[in-house]
């Protein structure tokens, strides 16, 4: 762990090095006593978290040193540490960018140690949101989308055209081939990556509140409107507004849309004031919009103001070997999730992957290899393992309703099944206590046939 370095300038040695020792006293702090402003300012290289400056030093003042400090390190915090309860001057130096004024008396080694203490605790905090934040664009890297086909290959140079500019994108594809991951990378990529994404799926609230949740509401607005509402667009203001499911807004809703889109200003229901937006808008749908024209459910004028640049996703069945590549990504990153060893594919496993038709895509490719790998023995997914029922089993383990108990329940019937209900192997299998299994047989909640 790097030690958390402050420099310490005091004119009086012993009232230094008394500091020194009292900051010492936490382990993390790495203390460093100056007895001149010259002395600490050169030695700045070493790149100090913290300082802390006595006002009044023998060669140079307290203000007169943070002004060269905040020139040359303005990201280095400055702690003031004077004899003089003069509030002017405390303002003054607190405006120039001092982090705090702390006046001597029997109680200032304990404030100066809250202070460093806070910017410790601020500085994690930063380094924190620095990692998050490296992690999120690690994560929508192009990279991060799978695949090798030259029709994926098509998708990753668009994605990369897309981020380079501000131009409105509209993703195509059927449902599960992963519009909102394409999304995010554009958005992640872009110029706007460090400002807010936002995602709105429209088929997913009920058509009366959709005005309200993108456009916002003050207070009163509406019968249970009980305090002011940020709407979407709002929210967005900087970064990107992606709008899933766009061929679901009914035709009034579009036409509202279509004027914040061209004035780039919305107005929050109950209100009269305009507020300027600026934010990049990806939309996404897996109907035919050109069809929806034409059937008159989707605005022409809205329809090209959306249009921008078309990205279409390709379906998985027409993705060759790219099922394979996500298959094994889907195992590995499930494993390392739930702290299980790694899993293979066996060839027959991944012929059978290859043959089937994927009608639910990528999205439902992840849920039939987690249940694979869940299913796996010998750390390997076999033929067996594959389970094409979408309807039935993986619908029935992922999606339906229940408790995490009910979930163990139907994992220990498969295992007593698959292994001719012998408990004994059943518990080594899945490292439990046979008792647990017992318990369940004997509550009715797992049934065993000898």
């Amino acid at each position: 762990m790097n030690l958390f370095k402050v420099f310490l300038a005091e004119d009086d040695e012993f009232y230094g090095k008394l500091l020194r020792h009292h900051l010492s006293l936490n382990p993390d702090f790495d203390v460093e006593l100056f007895t001149s402003g010259g002395d600490l300012f050169n030695n700045l290289y070493k790149r100090p978290d913290v300082i802390s400056l006595d006002y009044t030093l023998p060669d140079m003042s307290g203000a007169e040193l943070l002004r060269k400090i905040k020139k040359q390190y303005p990201e280095i915090p400055v702690i003031i540490v004077s004899g003089q309860e003069d509030i002017t001057t405390a303002v003054n130096l607190l405006k120039e960018g001092a982090y705090d004024y702390i006046v001597k008396d029997k109680d200032t080694k304990d404030r100066l140690w809250n202070s460093i203490r806070h910017i410790r605790e601020n500085a994690k905090l930063k380094t924190e949101i620095d990692r998050l934040r490296e992690e999120v664009n690690l994560k929508y890297d192009f990279s991060n989308i799978k695949g090798s086909s030259p029709a994926i290959r098509s998708v990753f140079k668009l994605i990369e055209k897309a981020a380079q500019s501000n131009i409105t994108v509209s993703i195509y594809g059927e449902t599960g081939t992963g519009k909102e991951l394409v999304a995010k990378a554009i958005h992640y990529n872009s110029g706007r990556k460090k400002k807010p994404f936002v995602a709105f799926n429209i088929a997913a609230i009920p058509s009366e509140l959709i005005e309200s949740e993108l456009f916002g509401h003050e207070k009163g607005a509406f019968t249970g409107a009980i305090s002011r509402r940020i709407g979407k667009f709002e929210e967005a203001d900087g970064g990107t507004l992606f709008l899933d499911e766009i061929g679901e807004m009914e035709l009034h809703l579009q036409a509202k849309l279509l004027r914040v889109l061209q004035e780039k200003e919305v107005v929050r229901i109950g209100s009269n004031t305009p507020i300027k937006i600026d934010c990049r808008i990806i939309c996404a749908t897996h109907r035919d919009l050109t069809e929806e024209v034409k059937a008159g459910k989707f605005r022409e004028d809205l329809y090209y103001r959306l249009l921008g640049l078309p990205i279409h996703l390709p379906p998985l069945r027409d993705r060759g070997n790219d099922i394979i590549i996500l298959a094994k990504h889907f195992a590995d990153e499930f494993a390392k999730e739930n702290k299980m060893d790694k899993v293979t594919i066996t060839p027959e496993a991944q012929e059978k992957l290859m043959r089937y038709h994927w009608p639910g895509n990528v999205r439902e490719l992840k849920a039939v290899i987690e249940l694979a790998v869940v299913m796996s023995e010998g750390g390997k997914i076999t033929e067996s393992e594959i389970n094409f029922s979408s309807s039935n089993t993986i619908q029935n383990f992922f999606n339906e309703k229940g408790t995490l108990r009910d979930f163990t329940n139907k994992i220990i019937q498969y295992y007593l099944e698959k292994h001719n209900f012998n408990v004994l192997e059943v518990a080594k299998k899945l490292d439990i206590g046979k008792s647990t299994i017992y318990r369940l047989i004997k509550n009715k909640e797992i049934t065993i046939n000898k």
